[in-house]
Parts: structure tokens; sequence; C-alpha cells
């Protein structure tokens, strides 16, 4: 694909038009958590069969978390630009496909392929910024594009949540058609491709990454009250563990492996990753809990709880841009610090919520915590992309957004295994009489419970913070 020059070379345009095309693939990292409900009724699934259910989660972040480093790799050498169209139209495919197909485990396959082409589309974003603008002014640009990722992920349960109710769940993917069409349109016209570089790409390592990345996630989300769940987890986790050490492996013997482990010597770009992991881990709690406790225990309908979660992401994007203008003043750690606090704090106010839970503390809590989690991305982005040299950026900036998502499927894995567990252990016990008013102090229990956990994974994602250090700090 030979891509024309653009029509201007304007950095601000070039800026407007990547946040354009990555709000509209990062809008589907949630737009599910507001169509959830209507999903699993057409699937004719219930409360019990939420740990089925959340597969259609884990498939997405587990497809775009695979491909973020390869992705990146591939925008290195074949040039950002053309990468970004071609995972836009790789996402509007499988967004098709799941719009038309009723097999649920088809659906979860779809979701993987639209996740591979929506993930290929952020390596190639960032690495476009990180050429176009100079190093003075990379961090406020990376945290607009951090902010236009982080708002379509804000606006996803609400526009999620009002298309399933009003046209049916389905149209929220025929909409990622028009929109995708739209995107491509301009990038293809306005954007130029940089230019191509004859290197290898080091395929099998990222497919090893994601088989690993996949084995995690079964052997984790076993629920240890089913029969013979242990030899099950034992048997993935195990197999986890020899994938990726094959992928350690190939990295250390290929000629010219997808990334080079020398660039964790760099301590702010190694603490930035750790960082970053947790960070994932405790985002998605809040994420899944917030509109699963809605529709469960609140009864919420999907517009609701669009509007609820809502106060939490829309406030994801605004603390991005300003964390990106923090960053460029005082350096990478103070804003990853004051952001991880607030990010903690949030959700221990959160892990505190009853059913009366009202005005204005809700949304309070929500906005707090969506500051805290906005504040980070540009710091740790800036430190990542900038601990690298020239032509390691897209592999760097898609290693940092992967190990966020790693996190996440790490800590929604964990989730759907001790949560849905305990709810299923709980429930065999009660009569079909007694359920509802049964489980539900018992599930709030656990809600509270894992918005705790959350707070504490955020303190302590501080500690390799610290170490992420700039020639100013």
């Amino acid at each position: 694909m030979r891509l024309p020059s653009p029509r201007t070379s304007s950095p601000n345009i070039i800026l407007l038009v990547l946040s354009l095309g990555v709000f509209s693939t990062a809008i589907d990292q949630t737009v599910i958590y507001g169509a959830l409900n209507d999903i699993m009724f057409d699937a004719h699934m219930n409360v019990v069969d939420l740990d089925k259910a959340a597969w259609i989660v884990i498939a997405y972040l587990i497809g775009y978390t695979a491909v973020l480093p390869l992705a990146g790799r591939i925008s290195d050498v074949f040039g950002h630009s053309r990468v970004f169209i071609i995972g836009n139209l790789v996402f509007i495919g499988a967004s098709a496909f799941i719009a038309i197909v009723d097999d649920f485990n088809l659906m979860i396959a779809a979701r993987v392929v639209q996740a591979i082409g929506g993930g290929a589309t952020v390596p190639a974003a960032m690495a476009i910024v990180a050429e176009t603008f100079p190093a003075k002014r990379r961090a406020i640009a990376f945290g607009i594009i951090g902010g236009a990722i982080e708002a379509g992920a804000a606006v996803g349960p609400l526009f999620g949540g009002a298309v399933s109710e009003f046209l049916g769940w389905r149209w929220i993917f025929w909409a990622d058609v028009v929109i995708g069409v739209a995107v491509i349109t301009l990038i293809y016209f306005m954007v130029k491709n940089s230019p191509s570089v004859r290197q290898p790409i080091d395929y099998q390592s990222g497919m090893l990454i994601g088989i690993s990345l996949a084995l995690l996630s079964l052997g984790l989300s076993q629920q240890l009250h089913r029969t013979n769940a242990e030899v099950y987890m034992a048997s993935f986790l195990v197999a986890a563990v020899v994938v990726f050490g094959l992928f350690i492996r190939r990295l250390l013997r290929a000629p010219d492996p997808l990334l080079r482990l020398s660039m964790f010597k760099h301590m702010a770009f190694s603490a930035a990753n750790t960082s970053h992991l947790f960070v994932g881990g405790a985002l998605i709690i809040a994420l899944v809990i917030i509109p699963v406790m809605g529709y469960t225990l609140m009864e919420l309908g999907d517009i609701d709880v669009g509007l609820r979660l809502l106060r939490l992401t829309a406030a994801i994007p605004v603390g991005a841009v300003i964390g990106g203008f923090m960053c460029h003043r005082f350096g990478y750690r103070i804003p990853t610090v004051i952001g991880l606090f607030l990010s903690s704090a949030g959700l221990f106010f959160m892990s505190r919520w009853t059913l009366e839970i009202a005005e204005p503390n809700l949304t309070l809590h929500l906005i707090i915590c969506g500051l805290g989690f906005g504040l980070v991305i540009s710091p740790i982005a800036t430190a990542a992309v900038d601990s690298v040299s020239k032509d390691n950026r897209g592999i760097a900036s898609a290693l940092v957004i992967s190990m966020r998502m790693i996190g996440m499927v790490i800590g929604l894995s964990l989730m759907n295994s001790l949560g849905m567990g305990h709810f299923h252990v709980a429930a065999s016990d009660i009569s079909v009489d007694e359920f509802e008013e049964a489980l539900t102090p018992f599930a709030l229990d656990i809600f509270q419970d894992f918005f705790f956990a959350a707070a504490i994974v955020c303190l302590v994602a501080i500690i390799p913070a610290l170490w992420m250090k700039s020639k100013r700090d």
C-alpha cells in the first residue's frame, strides 16, 4: 500500500487525526460493559454464567495485548501509518462479523481478531507522535493521545448502553464499521507513511507471548470448587511458564528479536513497565465491578450503568492531559505518584460503598479514581519511549501499553476465578426461594473486597514508580 504525501505537515493536525483513530478503536475496550446484560440475555445466560460471559472481555484483552509488541515492531519496519490503516481494516472487518454472528463462541473468537486490529493502531499512533513532535513537546502530545484512548474507553459503556437499549447491541459493532471507514479515509489522505526499513520481524516471539498469555488466563480463571480444577490450573500455569521460557529463549537467540531485553537495563524503562502492570490490574477491577454491581445488586438499566461508569472513565482522559503537562513541567515521578495515590484513595472509598451509596459521594469517589488513573498515562509512556533509541520507539510504546493490558488480563482472570468461585460455592447451599435475599450481602462483600484489593495494588505500583527518573529529577 503506497500512501500519498500529506496535504499538511502540521503536527497538530496529525495529532488530531491520530487521536480520532485511536479513539474509535478504544471504544471497544469498554463498550461491552454497557451491553453485557443484553448480550447475556440473547445468549440465554444469567448471573451464574458471568464466568463464561467474562471471556468476551478477556478475549479482547488477550488479543489486544498479544498484538501490541509485534505491531510495534511491524510498524517500525513497514511504516507506522501503513500499519495504522491495516489495523483499522482488520478491526472493522471483525466488528461486522460480530454484528451478524449468533454463536457466543464465534463471537469470542471474533473479539480476539477485533482486538488484534484495534491494538495494532496504538503503537503505530504513538510512534508517529514520537517522530512528529520534538522531545520538549512529546510528553504533552503523548498525554493527548493517551487522553483520546481513554476518552474512547470513557464513552464506551454509555455508548454501548444507549445503543443497546434503543437500537440493539449489534448496532454497537455496525457503528464501528462506519467510524472506522471515516478514520481510514482521513489517515490515508492526511498522514504520510514513515520510511520502510529492511529488517526481519520476529513473528515467532509474537506468537509465543500471545500463547503464553492465553494459557496464563486459562490457568488463573479456573474455579477451584469444580472437579479437577487444581489439575487444570496447574497444567495451564505450567504450560504458560514453559511457553514464556521459550519466548525468552527466542529473544536471546534470535538475530533480530521482537524486542531486546537490553531495553530493561534502563531503570526508567523497567520501572515504567512494572508500574503499568499494577495499574492495569487495579483498573480492570473498577471497570468490571462497577457495572456488574449496578446490574446485579442495584438492578440498574443499561444507560444508568453506563452513566455511573462514565463518572470514572470520563475523568481518565482529563487526568491524562493534565498528566502530560505535569510530566513536561516536573518529570516522570511526581505526576505518577500523585496519580497512584488518587486512584488508591478513590478505590478505597468505593470499597466502603453500600447499596445506599448516593450523590455527591458516588460521583466524587469515581472522579478521584479516574483522575488518578489518567495522571499516570503520559509520564509512564514518556519514561518508556525516552529510554530507548529512535528505531525502537514503536516497540517501546507497544510494550509499555501491553504491560497494562497484561495486568488487566491477570486481574480479570483472578477476579473471575476467586469471585465467581465463591459465588458458586455460596449459591449451591441456598434454596431458590432464598437465592436473591441471601446472596445480596455476600456479593456486596465480594465487590467491596475487590475494590479494597485494587486500592492496595495502586499503592504497590508507587514503589517501581519512584525509580522512574528523568534528567530533571
